[in-house]
């Protein structure tokens, strides 16, 4: 494994950061204040990502993406993550890769008009009753004259209100196991519009202020067959194939966010007096600074390594649950001591690092909790030795 960077890589994290600084910084505090993030600032800011060539960067060329492998996806997805998560998201769209598992005639309906800043796609898994047990989920499917009728509610929808379709899972049957009946999972394509389908406000959000999530509802909501993504009870498998390096996506995020608050710690440290000295020269305050940037380091190396062996095609599900766990709690700790740092100062709203610090708190339950991470790793710890 190479821990440089190519010349390539270094103009993507250049290209990228300068993008963010010059684009995104100057609208973070009007979308913090609000929590609003209007259409017409979307489509400015996304017209200028599409002439920069950064948007819809996570895609393949033969369908109009940058075709990054994935360490240079993930360096573009750090230097994002700095800024709002709603203005690089929203703006700097990546359509999600379960989008390349549909045929040719979805790919053109649905991953297109993506790639073109059209639309956006929104993914709906997550039920009141069913978070991390997806085969707990209620919301079901059944076939019907050629048909499938969709009826259920999935929340914590992430912009939903933006986007002109949703990839729904349903659960659409049951197979016997030797710890008994599982639900079968399928994956349907569903226009927003669609009779049946409602897509209602969801709640007010600590974290990712102007990022919405909604709820959405069906009622004997029918889609054609050919709406089906991937095959039918195979929900599941289509979701393993082509999700899984969203964890990476998150603590890559996560990491260029802790980089910031560390940076502006290290900098009022420098400059801020107390005593009749930099306050930097404290062992309080210089050993924190020591802790977050040994811990930052240690997150990066993690994240790398799993997205190099992701190209190697050797990255375990362990490896990518090892990155999220680590850069979500770095994260965590690198904006908490940030702000201890700065005093009172680091949590009034002119500053970016209360934003950082309340962001930080949905990374370590949303694409999997901690608790979640750790039973992946514990679980492949154990089955090597045949636990």
């Amino acid at each position: 494994m190479d821990f440089g960077l190519t010349e390539e890589q270094r103009m993507i994290v250049e290209t990228t950061r300068a993008f963010v600084e010059e684009e995104l910084y100057p609208h973070e505090q009007r979308v913090e204040r609000t929590g609003v993030l209007p259409l017409e600032l979307i489509r400015e800011i996304q017209a200028k990502a599409i002439a920069a060539g950064l948007y819809a960067a996570n895609m393949p060329v033969e369908v109009g993406g940058a075709g990054l492998d994935t360490l240079s996806w993930l360096l573009y997805e750090k230097e994002l993550g700095r800024a709002n998560y709603a203005l690089h998201w929203t703006c700097v769209a990546r359509p999600s890769n379960i989008l390349l598992a549909g045929n040719a005639e979805q790919r053109e309906r649905y991953l297109m008009p993506c790639i073109r800043g059209e639309t956006w796609d929104c993914l709906a898994m997550t039920e009141p009753g069913a978070g991390s047990d997806l085969r707990g989920m209620k919301a079901s499917a059944r076939a019907e004259g050629g048909d499938w009728v969709l009826n259920g509610t999935k929340h914590f929808i992430s912009h939903a209100d933006l986007a002109g379709f949703a990839i729904v899972f349903m659960a659409t049957g049951e197979e016997e196991t030797p710890r008994g009946p599982k639900k079968l999972i399928t994956a349907f394509f569903v226009d927003k519009g669609t009779p049946g389908f409602t897509v209602r406000e969801g709640y007010r959000n600590v974290s990712h202020r102007g990022y919405t999530n909604s709820v959405l509802e069906f009622d004997d909501c029918r889609v054609p067959a050919e709406n089906v993504l991937g095959e039918v009870h195979k929900g599941f498998e289509v979701a393993n194939s082509w999700l899984g390096a969203t964890r990476l996506q998150v603590a890559s995020t996560c990491l260029g966010r802790a980089e910031r608050a560390l940076a502006l710690a290290v900098a009022y440290a420098a400059e801020r007096k107390q005593f009749g000295q930099q306050i930097g020269k404290f062992q309080g305050v210089s050993f924190k600074l020591a802790d977050m940037a040994l811990e930052l380091k240690a997150a990066e190396l993690l994240t790398r390594e799993a997205a190099w062996k992701y190209d190697q095609g050797t990255v375990t599900d362990g490896d990518m649950a090892m990155a999220k766990l680590k850069a979500t709690e770095v994260l965590a700790m690198v904006a908490d001591e940030a702000i201890q740092i700065h005093g009172g100062m680091g949590l009034m709203d002119e500053l970016p690092l209360e934003r950082i610090w309340r962001d930080a708190r949905v990374e370590r339950i949303w694409e999997g909790t901690s608790e979640i991470q750790r039973h992946i790793i514990s679980r492949e710890l154990l089955r090597a030795v045949g636990g």
